[in-house]
Order: C-alpha cells, then structure tokens, then sequence
C-alpha cells in the first residue's frame, strides 16, 4: 500500500491509501524520504496560484527527494537502490527552448511535478528517469529534499556569472536567499550584503557566509553600490527596491515569484543607468546538475535552514505554518 496527501480543491484535502504505483516504460518508482513545502505549496492549498499552473485535484510536493525502488522498461536497472532527487519539470526535449538549454521554458506548455503532475507528498512518485539527478550513496535524504529551490538560486548564480571581488546583495534570508548566500560566498565576493528586516534570518546569513547584514530601511544608504543584487523574496515592492541597489552598469537577478499588483520598476532608472535585470523561473537541467554537484561538494549545506518536521497525515498543520509569518519556522519538511 501507499499513501498521498490529495488536494482535492482549494483547502479542501485528504490522505488516501492505495495499491503502490509502477513504474511505466522509461520511468522510475521512487520512495520518497523528504519533500518540502514552499510558499508554492501554501498557494495550491489557499487556491491562489495561477490557475494554467496548478491541476486539481494533485498531489502537492516539488521538493523531494529519495531512493529508486524500482525502474520500469528500458531503464538501467543499475538505478535501483540510488538515492536521488529529480527535476520537475516535464519538458518535451525537441522544442526549440528545450534545444538551446532552457528546459525549464518547454514551448510543449507548463508541465511539472506537484503542480500537474502526482508530487512527493507521498510514499511514492514515479517520474521519467531522464530527470533523475543520482546523488552519492551516502548523501543526506534529509537536506537533499532542498535541492529543487538550490537548483532555482543556482540557476540565478549561473545567469549572473559573479566575478571574485564583486560586491554582491542578496534581498531576503528565506530558503532561497540563504542558499543564494551559500552558492555566491563560494565565488569570492569582496562583500556579500544580505537585506531583511528579520534579525534572526540575518544572524543565520552571517553563519551562512554573509559579510554583512542590514534591514530595508537601512538599504537607501547602499543605493548604487553593488555589481550584482539577487532578488529572492517576492515580496510587493522587492523587485523595485533591488533595481536601486546596483551601480551603474550593474546587474540584478529577480528568483522570487511575484503577485500580481507588485510594484513595477522605474524604467526610467533602469535606463540612465544601463542596469542588466534578469528573471528566473525555475530550473533549467544545467543548474540541477550545478546544485547537484555543489551539494555533493559541501558547499551547498541545506541542513540548518530545517526547522520542523511532519508526517503526512499532519499536512494541514504542516501547510499553515509556512507563510505564517513565525520568523522562527524556516523550512518545513514532510516525511512519509
């Protein structure tokens, strides 16, 4: 037997049981040990995500990792026994996006794990096995299920190619800013300034590899003085404050996911002042593979941004308390 969280509708859910999934013709069966949940996740329970990016009813998880238990045909039966995360995604692979690298942009249309797609808050998922990531055998299960929102900031370090010595701010210490955090004080910075008004995600920041942290209202005092400024909390007015934060020529990456009625950046100041914005939308294969390795390496270390763990059959409490505004909940993890 084996059991999922289904949300049916908007706050409606159950946990059901039924016989084990298998594994088709190119995919493989995995035993989840971790999955994740994100704001992403609120947003499907609450109902507010966009309607083309959700299919209910679903099984939620994105985030997950765990063990091949078994692989269907034509999959290298060496896979069984492996532990493992995957990209979500389920990109088509001839399109012209998926051609020149962006899988994450699939012209087939929106299509990926949790969202429309069976997820990991479940005993078991079966997934392609062509969007597999291997881990080492010993890897930690319990930090790998954070490698979906490493892949996202990795994909944000890959886009901004961070030279050593450049001066760089993150804005927001959530997951993916103290990732961020991780992943660019690796490249040398001569300052890695993190902005949040939280001063217990600051203090983290800094064990984190941040040289400095200040809250938003201090921020006007740092206009104009950085080569690159990742974005990565999503909040209304967080792209249009980035945008100020760069010198001239400078550049920022935008990772959070924004609501509509955020406020817009001033184009007149992206002008005058030749300033380079990049947005990311997930990630692409090549930045999975980035996080993979940098995982593997120890220089991503997901382990301490965990702070609470449930079963399945306590998803609802599990679900409430991400977003909930409690700045001692960081990364909330179910564990079937």
């Amino acid at each position: 037997m084996s059991r999922a969280v289904v949300v049916d509708a908007p706050g409606v859910h159950h946990v059901v049981s039924g016989v084990q999934p298998e594994p088709g013709p190119g995919e493989v069966l995995i035993r989840v040990a971790a999955a994740g949940i994100c704001m992403s996740d609120r947003e499907v329970y609450d109902g507010h995500r966009d309607p083309g990016y959700v299919r209910y009813p679903v099984v939620p998880g994105h985030e997950w990792s765990g063990t091949v238990e078994a692989v269907g045909a034509g999959v290298d039966p060496a896979l069984a026994g492996r532990r493992t995360v995957a990209e979500g995604f389920r990109f088509c692979g001839t399109c012209a996006q998926c051609r020149r690298g962006a899988t994450s942009l699939c012209g087939a249309g929106y299509d990926e794990t949790g969202f429309t797609r069976p997820g990991g808050f479940a005993d078991h998922l079966v997934v392609p096995a062509r969007l597999l990531h291997p881990l080492a055998d010993d890897a930690d299960l319990r930090s790998a299920a954070l490698l979906e929102p490493a892949a996202v900031v990795a994909a944000a370090v890959r886009a901004a190619r961070p030279e050593p010595g450049d001066r760089i701010a993150v804005v927001g210490a959530g997951t993916l800013g103290l990732l961020a955090v991780q992943l660019l004080a690796a490249t040398s910075p001569a300052e890695l300034t993190v902005i949040d008004p939280r001063a217990e995600r600051a203090a983290q920041a800094v064990v984190f590899g941040a040289t400095g942290t200040r809250a938003p209202e201090e921020a006007p005092e740092v206009r104009g003085r950085y080569d690159l400024v990742v974005e990565t909390a999503g909040a209304p007015s967080t792209a249009a404050d980035s945008c100020l934060l760069p010198r001239r020529g400078g550049q920022v990456v935008l990772t959070g996911m924004f609501t509509p009625g955020a406020r817009g950046i001033d184009p007149v100041h992206l002008s005058l002042n030749q300033l380079t914005v990049r947005s990311i939308f997930g990630a692409p294969s090549a930045a999975w593979s980035f996080a993979v390795r940098a995982f593997t390496a120890g220089i991503l270390d997901p382990a301490p941004l965990i702070t609470h763990e449930f079963p399945l059959e306590r998803y609802a409490e599990a679900v409430a308390l991400v977003g909930s505004g409690d700045p001692k909940t960081g990364k909330v993890l179910l564990r079937p």
